[in-house]
């Protein structure tokens, strides 16, 4: 037996297998960010928001608009025969 017939110790899986457990690890951590980045835009929001028990109430007063005189209506009638 050659060394070119004996196994090898070390059998590597195929290309396509380590290309699928690599894929397999870019998408966990592409999942796990994005989890990570939901959870600080979460907290934020919850911090944010505003404390129960404190009533705001705000006052405006309006001025009325100046109303001008309409202009001159003209009424028109007309008849047939």
């Amino acid at each position: 037996m050659t060394v070119l017939e004996r196994p090898s110790r070390q059998r590597r899986p195929p290309r396509s297998a380590r290309r699928e457990r690599v894929g397999r690890v870019v998408v966990v951590v592409v999942l796990l960010v994005l989890a990570f980045v939901l959870g600080i835009a979460f907290s934020r929001t919850l911090d944010e928001r505003p404390e129960p028990g404190r009533a705001v109430t705000t006052v405006r007063t309006l001025t009325p608009v100046p109303q001008e005189r309409p202009p001159v209506t003209v009424t028109v009638t007309a008849t047939s025969p």
